[in-house]
């Protein structure tokens, strides 16, 4: 009971939150990538925290949504809702097809296989120029205003959109997790060779992980570029920005449940953009080396993520109340 007063409580404050924002100005457009970027981390959960497969290559899916959908306006005038979906499909394809001969890899060889294919993906999204622009990248078409056409004045419908796209994937992380699919991923993960013994088909089930996953990575992409309105290949197939950035919210929240990737963007998306807004006039990177110095002391005092905070917390009400 007390779990669900606190969970409708933080989505009355999420709810609010954007209307007490300036619906053209700056900050709402922090708050809609805070929460795009707890999606897209929630998203990376399923395949880095439940099933313990370490990603550095889902900026490939990203870039895979964002493009189709985008192209599909373009030049067909599809309505980007039915271009997510599409570019979900085309992701959750992309990630079958990189997860047959790598899911029996494991820890760094893993995470290596999967950047490349990320990377294969930028290289072919940059040098086929005719479909996706090349390097000059590609724009959003504005269509006139309206709900079926993805298309607002203003970012306050962008943040809802944003925060519904959270629930949504945080809703499919839960289910996973507490269905027979992630008792599945906990024996996996305790032990591989055990969990074959007892019958389950580890590569089927990290198969299936890693579509979902994919899935909806690329359907993230779609609101990415409807946001962002310009994109290129260097953008949304970025390693650096998108794969790892992703991995690290998660981690940094706390890998395998489902508030730490929350807790993760809600720290790492803001402190970035004061860092940037308070910094990027002094000397070049300094804003980006204050902002690794603060990554290094909060990993250093919550190694293993936010979410031991209110373990400690819960721990220490028990022990009051004992």
């Amino acid at each position: 009971m007390k779990r669900w007063i606190a969970i409708a409580a933080v989505l009355a404050v999420a709810c609010v939150l954007p209307l007490l924002l300036s619906p053209t100005g700056y900050w709402i457009r922090v708050l809609t990538f805070t929460l795009l970027f707890a999606a897209m981390a929630q998203a990376w959960n399923i395949i880095g925290g439940l099933a313990n497969q370490t990603s550095l290559g889902h900026a490939a899916f990203f870039g895979i949504g964002a493009y189709t959908s985008t192209l599909l306006l373009l030049k067909f005038g599809i309505s980007p809702w039915l271009g997510m979906l599409a570019g979900g499909v085309l992701g959750g394809v992309a990630a079958l097809i990189i997860a047959i001969p790598t899911m029996r890899l494991q820890g760094h060889y893993f995470a290596l296989a999967t950047l490349a294919f990320g990377e294969v993906m930028r290289v072919i999204a940059n040098v086929w120029a005719p479909l996706t622009g090349g390097p000059v990248g590609i724009s959003v078409p504005f269509v006139p205003p309206n709900f079926l056409g993805y298309s607002f004045k203003q970012l306050l419908p962008h943040a809802y959109i944003a925060l519904a796209a959270l629930v949504i994937v945080t809703a499919i992380f839960e289910v996973i997790r507490r269905g027979a699919m992630g008792y599945r991923l906990r024996a996996i993960k305790e032990n591989p060779a055990a969990a074959e013994v007892i019958g389950i088909d580890t590569t089927k089930v990290k198969l299936q992980t890693a579509v979902i996953s994919g899935v909806l990575m690329a359907m993230l992409g779609t609101l990415y570029a409807q946001v962002a309105v310009f994109f290129d290949p260097d953008t949304v197939f970025n390693a650096a920005s998108i794969s790892i950035r992703v991995a690290l919210i998660a981690i940094l929240g706390g890998v395998g449940t489902a508030i730490g990737p929350i807790l993760g963007a809600l720290f790492i998306v803001p402190v970035e953009e004061l860092m940037n807004d308070l910094f990027s006039s002094g000397a070049a990177g300094l804003s980006q080396l204050i902002f690794g110095i603060i990554l290094i002391a909060v990993i250093l005092w919550r190694p293993r993520g936010f979410i031991t905070v209110f373990d400690a917390l819960k721990a220490r009400l028990t022990g009051a109340r004992s």
